[in-house]
């Protein structure tokens, strides 16, 4: 445990040789987080996925607790929410580099297991460089759907 210090989560990241570091923002009232977190992110397939790629951490956008921001200033959790990130609605997610750069941001809920995979590997994969992640799913529904021809 790093107890919000994302300084200290870069650098286990680094050792641990992951992606970088997700930070789910949430708010104790919003009934979209607990759906995320008790019908998806509750799933062991899930939380092994993601733990096998990033330091998984979660920011209270109304929270006092003190933290550590990646360039080592102290703040209470709401600020860093808000004030670096502009969180206004939860869930958000944004996964981070290992170096602290923001990679992606999505805002809300996914629809079903397979696409918060999807989002997981959107970042993973390096394709958020090339596109967003509505192309992305797309994308990816229309390659499940390929059926090999039989001969």
């Amino acid at each position: 445990q790093s107890f919000n210090n994302l300084e200290e989560e870069l650098e286990i990241a680094i050792e641990e040789n992951k992606t970088g570091v997700l930070i789910m923002f949430v708010d104790k009232d919003c009934p979209w987080c607990l759906k995320m977190k008790s019908t998806i992110m509750n799933r062991s397939d899930v939380q092994e996925y993601y733990r096998e790629h990033f330091r998984l951490l979660t920011i209270d956008v109304a929270g006092d607790t003190m933290m550590t921001d990646f360039s080592g200033n102290e703040m209470p959790e709401k600020d860093f929410a808000f004030k670096q990130h502009r969180v206004r609605a939860t869930p958000v997610f944004m996964f981070f580099d290992t170096t602290g750069k923001k990679l992606v941001r999505y805002t809300g809920i996914t629809r079903n297991v397979d696409e918060f995979i999807w989002l997981a590997d959107f970042v993973v994969n390096g394709e958020y460089r090339k596109t967003n992640f509505t192309k992305y799913k797309k994308n990816r529904k229309k390659q499940e759907k390929v059926v090999p021809l039989q001969q």
